[in-house]
């Protein structure tokens, strides 16, 4: 986030917990005197983060990072992929992996109990400074996402991983097909397949197929290499297997 001298952030809480944020709206408004802001709204877990994103603008948001339904860390993963992403200062108990991963990855964080001073400071710390990059985000996570982001007409979409039959890369974007439809995300199909390692397998260079969609293999020797495609459950679609990748039918057969 990079602000004139004059603009007032305008910044969300999110907090799962009703005393924390209003704990937080209590520290702004003492912190309103050194550094004017606007709240502009509160949410509850990542979803209300992003849906709250979709709508207003935001140039910094106060992160907890374990809520419910989306944490922190993956909405900020989520996030980080819009054309210009608000600040992100994270809030949390103590979490010994969490806090070395920010530290490592130059991450800001606001160890809970939270200070005035130590809130002032992150402020005044992000105010100037360039947003979180995604791969410091992805360094720091621990687990998978369970969505992917879609950034459609400056909206964020989420996708959850379960919906998604496969991951086709064509060209600087990846294809992601669901039964109703299909999306573009700007990711590398290598990194992809790294993160989702056990929802997906790879059956060609440019495609890897989500395990629950292999509805069985067909004979293809036109148009395969291998001699057999995929079949995807819910479409029937067919997609060639490479020979590089022909155990893969051996693994479902």
């Amino acid at each position: 986030m990079t602000l004139a001298r004059n603009d007032v952030p305008r910044i969300l809480i999110a907090d799962d917990e009703a005393p924390a944020r209003q704990r937080l709206r209590d520290l702004l408004d003492e912190c309103r005197e050194r550094f004017p802001l606007a709240i502009v709204d509160e949410a509850r877990n990542g979803r209300e983060v992003l849906d709250v994103l979709n709508r207003e603008k935001v140039d910094i948001v106060l992160l907890d990072i374990r809520m419910p339904e989306i944490d922190g860390m993956e909405a900020a993963r989520h996030i980080a992929g819009m054309p210009v992403p608000p600040a992100i200062i994270f809030t949390t108990a103590f979490d010994g992996y969490a806090i070395k991963a920010f530290e490592v990855n130059a991450i800001d964080y606001l160890l809970k109990p939270i200070r005035l001073e130590r809130l002032l400071g992150a402020l005044n710390k992000v105010r100037a400074a360039a947003p979180v990059s995604r791969e410091a985000l992805d360094a720091a996570a621990n687990q998978p996402r369970r969505h992917l982001s879609v950034h459609e007409r400056g909206k964020i979409h989420l996708v959850p991983l379960g919906e998604i039959l496969y991951l086709r890369a064509e060209l600087k974007y990846v294809t992601v097909r669901t039964v109703e439809r299909e999306y573009l995300v700007e990711e590398s199909l290598t990194s992809l397949e790294e993160e989702f390692a056990a929802e997906f397998v790879r059956v060609h260079r440019n495609c890897l197929v989500a395990r629950h969609a292999v509805a069985g293999f067909a004979r293809n020797a036109e148009e395969s290499e291998s001699g057999w495609a995929v079949v995807i459950k819910g479409t029937g679609e067919k997609l060639p297997v490479s020979r590089r990748q022909h155990h893969v039918v051996k693994q479902f057969r």
